[in-house]
């Protein structure tokens, strides 16, 4: 169990790594610096803003905390036996980045004992910043902090979604089932639709196939919200997978069942 004040400190650590790492990424967006394509199915490019931004942060936590475990997605894991695992996703939605659309994030995260505990997502060019623990989640913009909270409980038919991609689903046909029950399924937003979810803006946000520092920084934000996270296909949200998160359980249940057929 984590006292107020522990947990208020280590946010105001994750804070500083936000603040750290918008400061390497922000001159090199809309640059049209070099792009370099990781080995996958799909074109997955990575950038030296993506690489510089982790490097940051891992030195911070490295100083700051060097018994602390890390996950990077780019420059891998770092165990330490630490109840503590920070996990990072320094550019998430490099896709966007790419183009100059600002819609990508920095993403923070921190585990103990495998168990989310509190989450950043930084987007900075907007000057935009969501956070999580176990005390609420918050938003701040334009110099305002402001604690967040999902909208009331909504039916699947009236409920709003969105997701980055339809091409994302072709492992998973019933997507366009759900699409058609929805009020509305918007897409392009990465972490943007979980995090417009936690400030009440969308019932659900979902995505098939996210590795664990896609999700890791956002479920902290969802649930001291006052939403829910799981996923369709019945694997532990917190390692990633095909994540679903929503309003309420009543909603995420209905979500999810039409997601398996």
């Amino acid at each position: 169990m984590n006292s107020s004040a522990e947990v208020e400190k280590l946010t105001q650590f994750a804070l500083g790594l936000a603040e750290a790492s918008a400061k390497i990424i922000l001159p090199q967006f809309r640059k049209n610096i070099s792009i370099d394509v990781k080995a996958a199915a799909e074109w997955d490019p990575v950038t030296e803003a993506d690489r510089a931004a982790e490097r940051v942060i891992r030195e911070m936590i490295e100083k700051a905390y060097p018994d602390h475990g890390i996950i990077g997605e780019e420059y891998g894991t770092k165990s330490t036996g630490s109840p503590y695992s920070w996990v990072l996703d320094p550019i998430d939605g490099t896709r966007s980045f790419v183009i100059g659309m600002p819609t990508w994030a920095t993403l923070i995260g921190l585990y103990r004992d495998g168990k989310p505990m509190l989450g950043v997502m930084n987007q900075p060019f907007v000057g935009e910043l969501f956070y999580g623990n176990p005390l609420g989640a918050w938003h701040q913009h334009q110099g305002k902090t402001d604690a967040i909270h999902v909208r009331a409980a909504s039916s699947l038919a009236k409920a709003s979604a969105g997701t980055t991609s339809p091409y994302l689903y072709a492992k998973h046909p019933n997507f366009q089932n759900l699409q058609k029950t929805v009020t509305s399924m918007r897409f392009g937003g990465d972490a943007y639709f979980f995090s417009l979810l936690a400030a009440g803006h969308l019932d659900m946000a979902l995505d098939p196939g996210l590795q664990i520092y896609d999700i890791a920084a956002l479920i902290p934000i969802i649930e001291g919200a006052g939403g829910v996270v799981g996923t369709w296909t019945d694997n532990d949200p917190t390692q990633g997978g095909n994540v679903l998160a929503a309003s309420s359980q009543s909603l995420l249940e209905e979500a999810c069942a039409v997601l398996r057929g």
